[in-house]
């Protein structure tokens, strides 16, 4: 067998795994907490960083990564590497939450902040969602006020480095508030739309929004 044969085969068997487990509800423990307690219900806290995907990690280098933004925006961008690094960047401190029940406090990262790509497009009127798009076909959809969270950015920094590879560089989103399935690796484009539209999870059972705190797990 070829070895596309062999990605191929190991992809789907992940990808029905997971489908497998929203079907089956698994690791749902059906707390709620405050987002005021750090770690959301069902999750424990981990100092590695679990490497998770759907078989795929593109070899995406920042010679040729591009960024397009468009949908309904009045100055749709498309960006190379010298583009995005002409903007002011940013550093931020935050937690990430994994639905597969891993949760990493204090994540060092740098990057662009969404609220400043937000400024830049001027999403028109209409615009509450936003979906991702990422060099490997994957999708994800979050609403826009998630989006335009005060400690979202479009990363490429992870504790002083450039995010590797394996976890989505050379250019990630982070959305702290939500698990990290709605964090898109690989970033390539975000669509302002007006209607949600269910992303490459949320078609196979994950929730439309992703509350780790209210364990939105599955939809």
């Amino acid at each position: 067998m070829s070895e596309d044969g062999i990605i191929g085969q190991i992809r789907q068997k992940l990808v029905d795994t997971k489908r497998k487990w929203a079907g089956e509800g698994r690791l749902l423990t059906g707390a709620a907490a405050d987002p005021a307690v750090r770690l959301p219900p069902g999750q424990r806290q981990v100092q590695n960083w679990p490497v998770l995907d759907i078989g795929i990690q593109p070899p995406v280098t920042t010679k040729d990564w591009r960024l397009t933004v468009d949908g309904l925006v009045e100055n749709p961008a498309a960006w190379n590497w010298d583009d995005f690094n002409r903007e002011p960047h940013a550093e931020f401190l935050s937690d990430i939450h994994c639905v597969t029940a891993w949760s990493r406090f204090d994540n060092r990262w740098c990057g662009l902040p969404a609220r400043r790509l937000i400024k830049i497009v001027r999403p028109k009127a209409g615009v509450k969602f936003v979906v991702q798009h990422s060099y490997d076909g994957y999708t994800t959809n979050v609403p826009l006020d998630y989006f335009a969270g005060e400690d979202v950015l479009l990363a490429h920094t992870w504790e002083g480095k450039p995010i590797s590879r394996e976890h989505g560089g050379p250019v990630r989103l982070i959305l702290p508030r939500l698990y990290l399935w709605k964090s898109a690796k690989w970033l390539t484009r975000i669509e302002f739309v007006a209607e949600d539209r269910a992303g490459f999870w949320e078609v196979r059972g994950y929730h439309m929004r992703g509350d780790p705190w209210t364990e939105e797990r599955y939809g």
